[in-house]
């Protein structure tokens, strides 16, 4: 609920991820102090280390992930919620030494893996799987799309939710992602566009619904377009926690932080504050927990 104009209620990081070799427990205890109460723990590739070559190397990445997301809750009062799946830079990475095909057959075995594990309740949503987020040759681009939609296709079967990592082409990619899902009979409010512009109005999502990455300027945006919206969204960081980029993307506090700034731009404009809480119990609560079973 809204308090002197203040959310008082739950506050979700859909996208987070961790390492145990950087801030770890620091970073979630900066999120929790600044209000926030539940977050998605993204698996992290290993992308300058060394990736995994077959489906042991992807069970024993899982299960690190898994380990450090049972630490979390040992140590905070937080809901964490788990997002395991093989990421497309890592396949597009191994093509150069596997080759494209058994580079291919090695994601599919991991999203296999991971739909085990959700399968099992000890994930809760298949992610972050999609496409290369920048420009690759034809024979990989064409690739890549037939694999994505044997994946959400997978996904559509397992009944799970996916978190997308995709290329950022506007509306285009939200129509292309759109026609995907519907071509493999997957629900769009179960595919998520993981680091989605701030334009959540129906015409640029083509229904498709969305985490997105509340960065500087993205209030304006949101609450231009929030009236307009069809498609639930939400709210992420992708806090990647490497030392080597340190505050990148976003850093653990921004959700709180942008959820406070959001509802006072709305009321700013003239939203009904019930209005406005309904909105914030939607991102914050209810969609999550229809997508997540938390």
């Amino acid at each position: 609920m809204l308090v002197d104009g203040k959310w008082t209620g739950p506050i979700f990081d859909q996208h987070m991820h961790l390492d145990r070799t950087n801030r770890f427990l620091d970073a979630v205890s900066d999120f929790s102090k600044s209000g926030g109460t539940a977050i998605m723990l993204v698996h992290k590739p290993a992308v300058s280390k060394s990736l995994p070559t077959d489906s042991q190397g992807y069970r024993e990445a899982y299960s690190e992930t898994i380990s450090m997301a049972e630490e979390i809750r040992r140590n905070f009062d937080l809901e964490v919620g788990l997002v395991l799946g093989p990421h497309p830079v890592s396949w597009e990475n191994q093509i150069a030494d596997l080759g494209l095909k058994k580079s291919t057959e090695l994601h599919l075995e991991a999203v296999s893996l991971a739909l085990e594990h959700i399968d099992s309740g000890t994930a809760n949503c298949l992610g972050e799987v999609g496409r290369p987020h920048y420009p690759v040759v034809e024979e990989t681009w064409e690739a890549a799309n037939e694999m994505l939609l044997e994946i959400l296709s997978m996904a559509s079967s397992a009944k799970t939710s996916v978190q997308l990592h995709v290329e950022d082409n506007g509306e285009g990619t939200c129509q292309e992602l759109s026609q995907l899902c519907r071509s493999a009979g997957l629900p769009l409010d179960r595919a998520i566009r993981h680091f989605a512009p701030p334009n959540i109005s129906s015409e640029f999502t083509h229904g498709l619904s969305a985490t997105v990455n509340v960065g500087k300027g993205s209030i304006a945006t949101l609450t231009e377009t929030a009236g307009r919206s069809s498609a639930p969204w939400g709210m992420e960081t992708d806090f990647l926690d490497d030392r080597n980029r340190p505050g990148a993307v976003l850093g653990p506090k921004t959700v709180p932080k942008r959820t406070q700034e959001l509802a006072f731009s709305l009321l700013s404009s003239e939203w009904e504050e019930s209005k406005v809480e309904s909105l914030m119990q939607n991102i914050h609560s209810d969609w999550p927990k229809s997508l997540y079973g938390l």
